[in-house]
């Protein structure tokens, strides 16, 4: 009995210190910069639970239209291959980069803020929705391109010796880029954490407010929310003062093994597409966001051919299977912006209640991405997706019960406990730590296998490839609801009239439809790879 006691005793103490302990020890000064930048995207969250009232309560846009503007707010992070490749040809200007995604942020905020503020002289100048359309593009923009250099720097933080100059094992290299890629969800998801608890301090007593007084306090939100692109510019700071502190005690500065030469497809290629987006995102085409998604994808898997060139052929056809399979996982649809409505018009979800599961949600993650750290590091891509998928397919239930009025049977029989908000905080429980992992291991196959000389490029081209999936994304949740038609209530801030009534009747079809997708799909993707000659064991 003593020796099954000390067994466990042992086992107990190895997996807290390979969970908790192994983590703090691999933390290193050269980390923090780009962290702080995650942070800052992070902290973005702030004004998503104003966004979305916002653009519920004012603003009489479609749910399929506002699924097709996600498709748009993505092409940003599609261009990480242009401004990635500009990264590694002027990696001494990186600051400069992210100056102009904070200006950019900061200008997004304050056409938010004047919406709030002052709608009736912003619809002077132009319809509020196209003012909302306009801050929507300029966020994601800025964060695109911090999210370059920030990706980069990953790259370049991640020692690889110790500081007697001994070169780690791979298995190490590999363990720490996995803390790298951690700790930069960790560090967005504690933005998250940090802005839902301020929500939740904010929205206390919303409820009872007037809508003129709601809309003072979501102005106020968009105010505080100005400290988002200060955050990202102190990381870049940081990291110029942690590099001058290097070279004082004798370090050289981090340069490229090789030198960086000028990629011209890259370049021209993404500025023309660049050029195209605009042209088709303002001309009245039908088939604008199709056309610039398949020639973006055709563009990028143009690049990851001439790149793969880079990698030793087993290394390539692995970085093949694994790439798919994360795109295909990424790019199953969502129910769209009809769940929130239902959950607000039906389900009396307020501000602070939907403040509270995004603090439980960003809470849970950051546990579950601590726990799960160690599965990530000796687990395969494939084997993760597969708990992932299945996982989520488990999680699509709760929702459905939601809609289908469960909650009611529940609440008549446990004395009004287990009601539709405790089914939610439930639901948020178990799924919270699951989105964040997906990308984690894909991430640290990426830093440890990028060329020295070509980190920035290399990491943004696999990473455009990897978003061009939420792209896909956004256009299948489009289809979704422009088949299973959901509307909610919509009322003009300025003259008061109602101009749409709420119809949820298609929601359930809706969700069904989007559970099997998410199911199905990737499961079948999952086996055909690995049963390829494409298999990743990684």
């Amino acid at each position: 009995m003593n020796t099954d006691r000390s067994t466990l005793g042992r086992r107990i103490s190895g997996w807290w210190h390979q969970t908790f302990v192994d983590l703090i020890e691999q933390l290193q000064w050269s980390y923090l910069p780009p962290l702080m930048v995650y942070f800052a995207a992070g902290v973005s969250g702030l004004t998503s639970v104003v966004g979305a009232f916002f653009l519920k309560e004012y603003l009489n846009l479609s749910a399929a239209f506002v699924a097709g503007l996600a498709f748009w707010a993505g092409l940003p992070w599609i261009l990480k291959m242009p401004l990635g490749h500009l990264v590694d040809l002027f990696w001494r200007w990186k600051s400069l980069l992210i100056v102009v995604g904070a200006t950019l942020i900061t200008a997004s905020l304050l056409i938010m803020y004047r919406l709030v503020a002052a709608p009736d002289h912003m619809a002077g100048i132009m319809p509020l929705e196209d003012w909302y359309v306009v801050a929507l593009m300029l966020a994601p923009s800025g964060y695109a391109i911090q999210d370059v250099v920030a990706d980069a720097m990953t790259v370049e933080a991640v020692p690889q010796s110790d500081r007697d100059g001994r070169a780690f094992a791979s298995e190490e290299v590999r363990a720490r880029h996995t803390t790298m890629q951690t700790l930069g969800r960790i560090a967005i998801i504690s933005g998250f954490a940090g802005v839902a608890a301020v929500n939740i301090w904010i929205f206390s007593g919303a409820e009872d407010l007037e809508k003129g007084d709601r809309l003072v306090l979501y102005g106020q939100v968009y105010l505080v929310a100005l400290v988002i692109p200060l955050l990202s510019i102190s990381g870049v700071v940081l990291h110029a003062l942690i590099q001058r502190r290097l070279v004082r005690r004798g370090h050289l500065p981090h340069r490229p093994d090789q030198t960086t030469e000028v990629r011209w497809p890259i370049l021209l290629g993404g500025f023309a597409f660049v050029v195209l987006s605009i042209v088709l995102g303002t001309a009245n085409f039908a088939f604008a966001q199709e056309t610039v998604f398949a020639v973006s994808l055709t563009v990028i898997l143009y690049l990851m051919s001439r790149l793969l060139r880079e990698l030793e052929s087993k290394q390539a056809k692995v970085l093949i299977g694994t790439a798919t399979i994360i795109f295909v996982f990424r790019a199953v649809p969502l129910p769209g912006p009809g769940l929130t409505w239902f959950e607000i018009d039906e389900l009396g979800f307020d501000e602070q209640f939907l403040a509270i599961l995004a603090l439980l949600t960003s809470l849970l993650a950051l546990l579950g991405l601590i726990i799960l750290r160690p599965f990530m590091a000796s687990r395969s891509i494939a084997q993760v997706v597969v708990l992932l998928t299945i996982a989520a397919g488990v999680l699509a239930l709760p929702n459905l019960a939601l809609y289908y009025g469960v909650h009611e049977w529940t609440a008549a029989r446990t004395g009004g406990v287990v009601d539709a908000r405790f089914i939610a905080i439930l639901d948020t429980a178990v799924e919270s730590p699951l989105g964040q992992i997906a990308m984690v291991p894909m991430l640290a196959w990426i830093a440890r296998n990028a060329p020295t000389h070509l980190k920035a490029t290399f990491f943004a081209v696999m990473a455009s490839f990897t978003n061009m999936a939420l792209s896909a994304s956004s256009l299948g949740t489009k289809y979704l609801n422009q088949i299973f038609t959901v509307t909610r209530a919509v009322t003009d801030p300025r003259t008061g009239t109602v101009a749409s009534v709420a119809d949820y009747s298609h929601l359930g079809n809706l969700l069904i439809t989007v559970a099997l997708i998410s199911v199905i799909v990737p499961l079948a993707v999952v086996f055909l790879v690995q049963n390829s000659s494409y298999q990743t064991r990684d």
